[in-house]
């Protein structure tokens, strides 16, 4: 058997499909099929059942993807001690982020962490926090940019700031007369939100619980909630006035509209909010680029500087255009 055999049994288990398990190992699908064919021949046993119903991994199988997996976190760390008397900061470094956080966040660090480290060569990869945190883990990528809570084995997480939630309304929406926004304000029949699996949905109903879903009314009473796949998608539809939604600070600031269409207002204290994270393997060996990361992230970040005031003191004395400094 071979690591590439590994990787495709894990990657089948997981999307429990051959053609998006081949999608994510980049290869055709006889491609993989033939090489867990080969596998089951090889250990003389079956390891997924194929029926109408999708692909399933059989218990015996279960116990050998598992045992697959922890060679592949193995392969990982044996490839991070390799690079360890590598120059740290040359060469590619890949970063996974989230849709809510990358659009925003990597305008703002990428060109100060290419001036302050021209040799290093930054790969960015987009996904939800669980297709990042198997990717971490199995060194696909070397560091993720998510949000709280978070837990990996033998990963390291390191809070990077608190990031608060702000309104996007019409300028003309009764609510924009106000200087601040508490939860009983918003109707929930107005709120426009992402869709279910989004982790900021989650972290939107755990900061407004009278927003809950399962409180909606009826089909037909309401418009109820009208859910769009991206923060961009929420901040067109609200321009479109077919509601009000609640976004991240950095992402309410970009705005691409004009100021007499849309308005942001913050919310009253005690302020709803996210913490972004960076998270990192702990075998990961290169931890002068993790903290150079940190560092940009934090120095070129409008949500960091206006908003956190446990600022730390040794913070690179690097100068940054940013117009809401």
């Amino acid at each position: 058997m071979t690591l590439t055999e590994l990787r495709y049994i894990v990657a089948l288990a997981q999307e429990q499909h051959f053609g998006r398990a081949a999608e994510r190992c980049h290869v055709s699908q006889p491609t993989l099929s033939i090489a867990v064919k080969k596998l089951e021949q090889e250990l003389g046993t079956t390891l997924f059942e194929r029926g109408k119903q999708g692909i399933q991994a059989t218990p015996l199988g279960e116990r050998i993807v598992a045992l697959a997996s922890r060679v592949l976190d193995q392969t990982a760390a044996i490839k991070d001690a390799a690079d360890a008397d590598k120059e740290q900061l040359h060469g590619p470094l890949a970063l996974g982020t989230l849709p809510t956080i990358g659009p925003y966040l990597l305008p703002q660090f990428i060109p100060l962490l290419q001036e302050t480290a021209s040799q290093l060569s930054l790969y960015v990869e987009e996904g939800n926090q669980g297709s990042l945190a198997l990717k971490l883990r199995s060194g696909e990528l070397d560091a993720i940019l998510i949000t709280l809570p978070f837990n990996e084995p033998d990963v390291v997480t390191q809070p990077l700031f608190d990031e608060p939630f702000v309104l996007l309304l019409p300028v003309d929406h009764p609510l924009a007369s106000k200087t601040a926004i508490a939860a009983t304000d918003l109707d929930p029949a107005e709120v426009l939100l992402l869709g279910e699996v989004d982790c900021f949905r989650a972290q939107v109903l755990t900061a407004f619980p009278h927003l809950d879903p399962r409180q909606i009314p009826a089909a037909g009473t309401t418009r109820n909630f009208t859910r769009g796949n991206t923060l961009e998608t929420l901040r067109h539809m609200v321009a479109s006035r077919l509601g009000i939604t609640i976004l991240p600070q950095t992402a309410a600031h970009a705005s691409l509209y004009a100021p007499n269409l849309l308005v942001t207002r913050p919310f009253v204290n005690p302020v709803p909010k996210r913490t972004l994270t960076l998270a990192w393997r702990i075998s990961f060996p290169r931890h002068k680029a993790i903290d150079l990361l940190r560092r940009a992230i934090q120095a070129s970040s409008s949500a960091y500087w206006n908003y956190n005031t446990a600022r730390e003191q040794d913070t690179p004395g690097v100068l940054v255009e940013n117009r809401d400094w």
